[in-house]
């Protein structure tokens, strides 16, 4: 029977997506073993045995698997980051891809196509963000860098691949200063010193650099000397912020900011678009591969220009704002004031007219909006690692959008939110997984769903030559409707569909005409892009 402290040799056969390596022992036992690679043979000490799994060690690799390379970090397996290292970053997206698919399928017993992962051109260096802690160790040392796995105990580290080199030449200015000046850093245990984080931001277009310092109070003695310092070795520091954080708590930033230097935010650019991006601002930490991401939502949006788009959980307004050039309105959601703020400015400041923005809780809003007979065409869910819940799903498919595109940060509320979608009538037509986060276990997704459509279907085509029209459908044949819309929206339509919108316009037509004396339950009904285009062509030939 296994116990602690066994020493075991196990070949690894499949690999978690949070970076540990799966084994079997002779009697079937499931061994995770991080560190390891799907193919690995290796000599493991057991550590923790429970009924059905046990936790192990890698002691000795016997034989390495394909996919395994050497790490390129010495923080690598103390930090709490990066997880991919130990592995090809084809062996990577591969875990990540199956990831999403394991989630899909299984969590939300949906099945359709997944397509392959929107894999990341540079693996290192494509951080634009840094929230560092900043302690004491045992012997006195200055601490700047990352948690380590499951604790609050920081690993320093001078220097993150994951992180713009300047981050560390950041990082090198402010460990000085502390030495030199004597600064008290904060003890998360006594709620007591002044320096709590180091927070970094930076913009890959622009180029301008944000370094914040988070404070048990109002400032640092002395940081007139800390600004001189930063602005001489860093000639592209835009601004430096002092956030007061007086809490004991594990939360980051406090409610207060007071700007030191410059004017408190940085600008970057997104898709065409230019943001400003304050402290509080969420800004995607990977830009270049939020633009592929971003790309990959608008192509599901399929916006033809007639649409009211509608974002929930739309932060700074990044995501909708995107896409505000391709819909006719665009009403974004957010709880946090300051955001919602940015969201306003930003619009502003890429000239978007046919915005507004709502500060309130996303499931609220949405039904307010609903019972305001705000019906959007295209829904945008962006939401937190928690997902949507079943309370918005509902709202959502009560407002009856054509489509939704859900983006996500976390597989699992994925695949249950998209049930609870499935069990209101939205098909998950197709899900993209994309890695934003290199190294990291974390994989970004974006779906496409749409209203589910009658399975029975009576498609009803008739020829007008053999019958008698009215004066206002002489204006142009049904075939003539067909050829308009094809040529000016690349689809086609049926003359099912044309007859229900001539019929919603008011040209009467006659009982027998494209529909029986009682209504079908049957009959397929007409989309709402489809309807659309119907209009347009019916104002085209002067029939309505």
């Amino acid at each position: 029977m296994l116990k602690k402290n066994d020493l075991v040799q196990l070949k690894i056969t499949s690999t978690t997506a949070e970076g540990s390596g799966v084994g079997h022992t002779s009697d079937g036992m499931a061994v995770f073993v991080p560190m390891s690679a799907t193919g690995d043979e290796l000599s493991v000490k057991i550590l923790k045995v429970k009924k059905t799994y046990a936790f192990g060690k890698l002691e000795e690799i016997l034989t390495p698997s394909p996919a395994r390379i050497e790490p390129d970090c010495p923080n690598f397996s103390k930090c709490g980051g990066c997880v991919w290292r130990h592995v090809s970053y084809s062996e990577e997206c591969r875990i990540k891809e199956q990831k999403v698919r394991d989630a899909v399928e299984r969590i939300g017993g949906i099945n359709t196509e997944i397509k392959p992962i929107i894999a990341c051109e540079r693996t290192d260096r494509y951080r634009n963000k840094a929230q560092l802690p900043v302690g004491r160790d045992r012997n006195g040392k200055v601490q700047i860098g990352f948690y380590s796995f499951h604790s609050h105990r920081i690993v320093d580290c001078a220097d993150c691949a994951l992180q713009p080199e300047q981050f560390g030449e950041v990082i090198r200015i402010t460990r000085e200063f502390i030495d030199r000046y004597g600064v008290s850093v904060y003890d998360e245990s006594t709620g007591k010193g002044r320096l709590r984080h180091l927070y970094l931001r930076c913009a890959e277009i622009t180029g301008e650099l944000m370094v914040c310092y988070v404070v048990n109070g109002n400032g640092l003695k002395n940081e007139d000397i800390l600004i001189k310092n930063l602005r001489e070795a860093l000639p592209n520091l835009k601004t430096v912020v002092f956030n007061s954080n007086r809490e004991k708590t594990n939360v980051i930033l406090g409610s207060k900011n007071r700007v030191a230097y410059g004017e408190g935010v940085i600008e970057d650019e997104l898709c065409g678009k230019r943001f400003c991006i304050s402290p509080f601002s969420f800004w995607q930490v990977n830009r270049s591969q939020a633009e592929k991401l971003y790309t990959k939502a608008l192509e599901y949006a399929n916006l033809s220009g007639r649409e009211n788009l509608l974002d929930l959980y739309c932060g700074t307004g990044t995501i909708g704002l995107t896409m505000a050039d391709g819909c006719k309105t665009l009403t974004g959601v957010e709880i946090i004031p300051d955001a919602v703020c940015d969201a306003e400015k930003n619009a502003e400041r890429n000239g978007v007219k046919n915005a507004r923005f709502i500060c309130a809780d996303a499931p609220a809003a949405a039904e307010q909006l609903r019972q305001e007979g705000v019906s959007p065409d295209v829904v945008i869910l962006d939401p937190p690692r928690k997902g949507c819940g079943e309370e918005l799903v509902g709202t959502v498919a009560k407002m009856n959008p054509d489509r939704v595109v859900y983006v996500s940060c976390d597989p699992a509320t994925l695949a249950r939110d998209l049930k609870y979608f499935a069990e209101r009538g939205y098909v998950t037509r197709e899900v993209t997984p994309c890695d934003m986060f290199p190294r990291t276990a974390h994989v970004e997704t974006v779906v496409l769903l749409s209203r589910k459509m009658p399975d029975d279907k009576i498609e009803v085509d008739l020829s007008l030559d053999e019958l008698d029209i009215t004066s206002a459908e002489s204006k142009a044949t049904y075939q003539e409707i067909k050829d308009y819309v094809l040529k000016e929206y690349g689809f086609k339509v049926s003359t099912l569909y044309i007859s229900q919108v001539k019929r919603k316009c008011g040209i009467i037509e006659r009982e027998n005409y494209n529909h029986s004396h009682k209504e079908n339950p049957h009959s397929s009904q007409c989309p709402k892009d489809k309807e659309n285009a119907i209009r347009a062509a019916l104002e085209h030939f002067g029939m309505i």
